[in-house]
Protein backbone atom coordinates (compact mmCIF):
# COMPACT_ATOMS: atom_id res chain seq x y z
CA UNK A 1 0.00 0.00 0.00
CA UNK A 2 1.36 3.21 -0.98
CA UNK A 3 1.09 5.98 1.43
CA UNK A 4 0.25 8.39 -1.53
CA UNK A 5 -0.91 8.32 -4.79
CA UNK A 6 -1.11 11.31 -6.52
CA UNK A 7 -3.34 12.14 -10.03
CA UNK A 8 -1.73 14.26 -11.79
CA UNK A 9 1.94 15.29 -13.71
CA UNK A 10 1.76 19.44 -13.39
CA UNK A 11 3.64 22.37 -10.97
CA UNK A 12 0.85 21.50 -8.50
CA UNK A 13 1.64 17.37 -8.63
CA UNK A 14 5.66 18.23 -8.90
CA UNK A 15 5.42 20.39 -5.85
CA UNK A 16 3.77 17.54 -3.58
CA UNK A 17 5.83 15.08 -5.17
CA UNK A 18 8.84 16.54 -4.30
CA UNK A 19 7.78 17.33 -0.43
CA UNK A 20 6.64 13.85 -0.29
CA UNK A 21 10.12 12.23 -1.18
CA UNK A 22 12.05 14.37 1.14
CA UNK A 23 9.87 13.46 3.81
CA UNK A 24 10.52 9.47 2.59
CA UNK A 25 6.86 8.72 1.81
CA UNK A 26 6.11 6.25 -0.69
CA UNK A 27 4.32 7.40 -3.33
CA UNK A 28 3.24 6.88 -7.39
CA UNK A 29 2.62 10.34 -9.67
CA UNK A 30 0.13 9.06 -12.54
CA UNK A 31 0.36 11.78 -15.57
CA UNK A 32 2.20 12.63 -18.50
CA UNK A 33 6.44 12.18 -18.87
CA UNK A 34 5.72 15.41 -20.72
CA UNK A 35 4.81 17.28 -18.09
CA UNK A 36 2.05 19.70 -17.98
CA UNK A 37 1.17 21.03 -21.85
CA UNK A 38 -0.65 24.07 -20.23
CA UNK A 39 3.37 25.10 -18.75
CA UNK A 40 5.17 24.08 -22.06
CA UNK A 41 2.85 26.35 -24.12
CA UNK A 42 3.18 28.86 -22.35
CA UNK A 43 5.30 31.95 -24.28
CA UNK A 44 6.63 34.08 -21.32
CA UNK A 45 6.41 33.57 -17.89
CA UNK A 46 7.24 36.62 -15.44
CA UNK A 47 5.85 35.80 -12.21
CA UNK A 48 7.48 32.87 -10.89
CA UNK A 49 9.47 33.69 -7.79
CA UNK A 50 13.78 33.55 -8.04
CA UNK A 51 13.35 32.72 -11.90
CA UNK A 52 13.58 35.80 -14.02
CA UNK A 53 11.58 35.79 -17.22
CA UNK A 54 11.48 32.57 -18.84
CA UNK A 55 9.29 30.10 -21.42
CA UNK A 56 6.92 27.39 -20.46
CA UNK A 57 9.46 24.94 -22.28
CA UNK A 58 12.03 25.88 -20.32
CA UNK A 59 10.06 26.26 -16.71
CA UNK A 60 8.53 22.65 -17.53
CA UNK A 61 12.29 21.21 -18.37
CA UNK A 62 13.23 22.64 -15.15
CA UNK A 63 10.97 20.91 -13.13
CA UNK A 64 11.36 17.33 -15.34
CA UNK A 65 14.89 17.37 -14.32
CA UNK A 66 14.51 18.25 -11.10
CA UNK A 67 12.22 14.80 -10.59
CA UNK A 68 14.87 13.20 -12.31
CA UNK A 69 17.59 14.32 -10.04
CA UNK A 70 15.33 13.54 -6.94
CA UNK A 71 14.88 10.06 -8.03
CA UNK A 72 10.89 10.50 -8.90
CA UNK A 73 9.70 8.29 -12.14
CA UNK A 74 6.03 9.93 -13.31
CA UNK A 75 3.73 6.34 -14.38
CA UNK A 76 2.06 7.09 -17.71
CA UNK A 77 -1.37 5.97 -16.87
CA UNK A 78 -4.81 7.20 -16.73
CA UNK A 79 -6.58 7.34 -13.47
CA UNK A 80 -10.46 6.34 -14.81
CA UNK A 81 -11.82 6.13 -10.73
CA UNK A 82 -10.75 6.66 -7.15
CA UNK A 83 -13.07 4.39 -4.62
CA UNK A 84 -12.77 5.11 -0.77
CA UNK A 85 -12.23 2.42 1.01
CA UNK A 86 -12.30 1.70 5.29
CA UNK A 87 -8.01 1.85 4.52
CA UNK A 88 -8.02 4.41 1.96
CA UNK A 89 -8.41 4.34 -1.16
CA UNK A 90 -8.40 1.84 -4.38
CA UNK A 91 -7.75 3.88 -7.61
CA UNK A 92 -7.92 2.33 -10.74
CA UNK A 93 -5.64 3.32 -13.56
CA UNK A 94 -5.85 1.60 -16.68
CA UNK A 95 -6.99 -2.17 -16.03
CA UNK A 96 -5.01 -2.33 -12.49
CA UNK A 97 -6.14 -1.22 -9.18
CA UNK A 98 -3.95 0.44 -6.72
CA UNK A 99 -4.08 0.52 -3.07
CA UNK A 100 -2.82 3.96 -1.06
CA UNK A 101 -3.87 6.18 2.06
CA UNK A 102 -4.02 9.27 1.07
CA UNK A 103 -4.78 10.44 -2.75
CA UNK A 104 -4.15 14.22 -4.30
CA UNK A 105 -6.24 15.44 -7.27
CA UNK A 106 -3.45 17.79 -9.31
CA UNK A 107 -5.91 17.07 -12.49
CA UNK A 108 -5.41 20.47 -13.64
CA UNK A 109 -8.90 22.63 -14.88
CA UNK A 110 -10.71 19.78 -16.50
CA UNK A 111 -11.91 21.53 -19.54
CA UNK A 112 -14.26 19.26 -20.71
CA UNK A 113 -18.10 19.19 -19.35
CA UNK A 114 -18.75 15.79 -20.40
CA UNK A 115 -21.78 14.83 -22.61
CA UNK A 116 -25.57 14.88 -21.06
CA UNK A 117 -26.16 11.78 -20.25
CA UNK A 118 -22.46 10.27 -19.90
CA UNK A 119 -21.99 10.78 -16.04
CA UNK A 120 -25.73 9.24 -14.97
CA UNK A 121 -24.49 6.09 -17.48
CA UNK A 122 -21.27 5.75 -16.45
CA UNK A 123 -20.92 1.63 -15.33
CA UNK A 124 -23.80 1.28 -17.14
CA UNK A 125 -22.83 1.07 -20.50
CA UNK A 126 -20.04 4.28 -20.50
CA UNK A 127 -16.57 3.87 -20.07
CA UNK A 128 -13.54 6.04 -20.18
CA UNK A 129 -10.94 2.78 -20.41
CA UNK A 130 -10.37 0.60 -23.53
CA UNK A 131 -8.37 -1.94 -22.13
CA UNK A 132 -10.46 -2.25 -18.91
CA UNK A 133 -13.65 -2.93 -20.42
CA UNK A 134 -13.48 -3.05 -24.29
CA UNK A 135 -13.74 -7.21 -24.02
CA UNK A 136 -17.43 -6.39 -22.89
CA UNK A 137 -18.55 -4.91 -26.32
CA UNK A 138 -16.99 -7.86 -28.16
CA UNK A 139 -19.58 -8.13 -31.99
CA UNK A 140 -21.29 -5.37 -30.09
CA UNK A 141 -21.61 -1.47 -31.44
CA UNK A 142 -19.90 1.08 -29.83
CA UNK A 143 -19.32 4.80 -29.98
CA UNK A 144 -15.91 6.05 -29.50
CA UNK A 145 -14.88 9.68 -28.63
CA UNK A 146 -11.44 10.04 -29.17
CA UNK A 147 -10.22 13.68 -27.49
CA UNK A 148 -6.60 13.46 -28.45
CA UNK A 149 -4.44 11.74 -31.53
CA UNK A 150 -2.58 9.62 -28.50
CA UNK A 151 -5.79 7.42 -27.76
CA UNK A 152 -5.65 6.28 -31.46
CA UNK A 153 -4.36 2.91 -30.31
CA UNK A 154 -7.30 2.42 -28.19
CA UNK A 155 -9.34 3.18 -30.53
CA UNK A 156 -7.58 0.91 -32.74
CA UNK A 157 -8.01 -2.19 -30.00
CA UNK A 158 -11.61 -1.12 -29.68
CA UNK A 159 -12.45 -1.52 -33.57
CA UNK A 160 -10.96 -5.38 -33.37
CA UNK A 161 -13.30 -6.39 -30.58
CA UNK A 162 -16.25 -4.06 -32.00
CA UNK A 163 -18.48 -5.46 -35.25
CA UNK A 164 -19.43 -1.74 -35.34
CA UNK A 165 -17.60 1.52 -34.79
CA UNK A 166 -19.21 5.25 -34.59
CA UNK A 167 -16.14 7.59 -34.35
CA UNK A 168 -15.89 11.22 -33.64
CA UNK A 169 -13.17 14.00 -32.41
CA UNK A 170 -9.10 13.29 -33.21
CA UNK A 171 -9.50 10.81 -35.61
CA UNK A 172 -6.41 11.64 -38.30
CA UNK A 173 -4.93 8.19 -39.41
CA UNK A 174 -7.21 5.84 -37.96
CA UNK A 175 -9.40 3.64 -40.21
CA UNK A 176 -10.34 0.59 -40.44
CA UNK A 177 -13.87 -1.43 -42.39
CA UNK A 178 -15.75 -1.52 -39.19
CA UNK A 179 -15.25 2.18 -38.08
CA UNK A 180 -17.70 4.53 -38.96
CA UNK A 181 -17.10 8.24 -38.83
CA UNK A 182 -19.71 10.38 -38.88
CA UNK A 183 -20.32 14.15 -40.22
CA UNK A 184 -22.09 14.98 -37.34
CA UNK A 185 -21.23 15.58 -33.71
CA UNK A 186 -21.99 13.68 -31.16
CA UNK A 187 -23.82 15.65 -28.42
CA UNK A 188 -25.40 12.91 -25.76
CA UNK A 189 -25.63 9.68 -24.65
CA UNK A 190 -28.78 8.61 -24.36
CA UNK A 191 -30.56 5.51 -21.94
CA UNK A 192 -32.37 5.09 -18.86
CA UNK A 193 -30.58 2.06 -17.01
CA UNK A 194 -28.61 1.48 -19.52
CA UNK A 195 -27.03 3.10 -22.39
CA UNK A 196 -29.08 2.33 -25.65
CA UNK A 197 -28.22 5.35 -28.33
CA UNK A 198 -26.30 8.54 -29.22
CA UNK A 199 -27.55 11.65 -29.96
CA UNK A 200 -25.96 13.81 -32.75
CA UNK A 201 -26.23 17.39 -33.79
CA UNK A 202 -28.47 16.82 -36.22
CA UNK A 203 -31.05 15.39 -34.09
CA UNK A 204 -30.62 11.97 -34.85
CA UNK A 205 -29.99 8.78 -33.14
CA UNK A 206 -27.52 5.89 -33.22
CA UNK A 207 -28.41 2.85 -31.16
CA UNK A 208 -25.18 2.18 -29.51
CA UNK A 209 -24.51 -1.29 -26.82
CA UNK A 210 -22.03 1.01 -25.38
CA UNK A 211 -19.78 4.44 -24.97
CA UNK A 212 -16.09 4.99 -24.79
CA UNK A 213 -15.04 8.51 -23.96
CA UNK A 214 -11.46 9.04 -24.56
CA UNK A 215 -10.31 11.82 -22.73
CA UNK A 216 -7.17 13.40 -21.44
CA UNK A 217 -8.48 14.04 -18.24
CA UNK A 218 -11.74 12.62 -16.53
CA UNK A 219 -13.89 15.07 -14.96
CA UNK A 220 -13.15 14.97 -11.12
CA UNK A 221 -17.12 14.77 -10.40
CA UNK A 222 -17.14 11.36 -12.63
CA UNK A 223 -13.52 10.41 -11.39
CA UNK A 224 -14.53 10.43 -7.14
CA UNK A 225 -18.33 9.52 -6.40
CA UNK A 226 -19.24 12.00 -3.91
CA UNK A 227 -16.62 14.64 -3.88
CA UNK A 228 -17.86 17.85 -3.07
CA UNK A 229 -17.22 20.54 -6.13
CA UNK A 230 -18.14 24.57 -6.22
CA UNK A 231 -19.03 24.37 -9.97
CA UNK A 232 -16.43 23.14 -12.36
CA UNK A 233 -14.01 23.45 -9.45
CA UNK A 234 -13.06 20.91 -6.60
CA UNK A 235 -14.35 22.26 -3.45
CA UNK A 236 -11.25 22.51 -0.69
CA UNK A 237 -10.29 24.11 2.54
CA UNK A 238 -7.05 26.24 3.18
CA UNK A 239 -5.47 22.58 4.39
CA UNK A 240 -6.14 21.31 0.11
CA UNK A 241 -8.57 19.02 1.91
CA UNK A 242 -12.07 17.85 0.20
CA UNK A 243 -15.06 16.49 1.55
CA UNK A 244 -13.44 13.26 1.58
CA UNK A 245 -11.35 12.42 4.26
CA UNK A 246 -7.93 11.37 2.65
CA UNK A 247 -8.69 13.05 -0.97
CA UNK A 248 -6.58 16.23 -1.25
CA UNK A 249 -6.64 18.74 -4.25
CA UNK A 250 -4.36 21.44 -5.74
CA UNK A 251 -3.61 23.18 -8.52
CA UNK A 252 -6.01 24.81 -11.38
CA UNK A 253 -8.89 21.94 -10.01
CA UNK A 254 -9.69 24.09 -7.38
CA UNK A 255 -10.11 27.41 -8.99
CA UNK A 256 -9.01 30.42 -10.28
CA UNK A 257 -6.30 32.26 -10.56
CA UNK A 258 -4.90 29.76 -12.66
CA UNK A 259 -1.20 30.39 -12.19
CA UNK A 260 1.98 27.96 -11.69
CA UNK A 261 3.12 30.22 -8.63
CA UNK A 262 -0.30 29.34 -7.31
CA UNK A 263 -0.39 25.69 -8.22
CA UNK A 264 3.01 24.79 -6.69
CA UNK A 265 2.02 26.54 -3.20
CA UNK A 266 -1.24 24.67 -3.08
CA UNK A 267 0.73 21.69 -3.83
CA UNK A 268 3.33 22.12 -1.08
CA UNK A 269 0.31 22.81 1.29
CA UNK A 270 -1.87 19.37 0.44
CA UNK A 271 1.60 17.35 0.60
CA UNK A 272 1.78 18.90 4.10
CA UNK A 273 -1.64 18.33 4.78
CA UNK A 274 -0.87 14.84 4.10
CA UNK A 275 2.03 14.06 5.96
CA UNK A 276 0.31 15.25 8.94
CA UNK A 277 -2.82 12.57 8.23
CA UNK A 278 0.17 10.34 7.57
CA UNK A 279 1.81 10.68 10.59
CA UNK A 280 -1.59 9.88 13.07
CA UNK A 281 -2.13 6.93 10.78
Amino acid sequence: MYDAIIVGSGPAAVSAALTLKLHEKSFCIFGSRAMSRKVESSEKIANYPGVPMTTGAALNAAFAGQMEQMGIEITERMVTAITATRRGFLVLADNDIFDCKTVLLATGAVSAKGYPGEEALLGRGVSYCATCDGFLYKGKTIAVYCGDARFANELRYLAQLADRVYAFGQLDGVAAENICCPTQKLRAVLGEERVRAIALSDGSEIAVDGVFVLRNAVAPAALVKGLAMDGPHISVNRRMETNMPGLFAAGDCTGRPYQITKAVGEGNVAAHAMLKLLGQQ
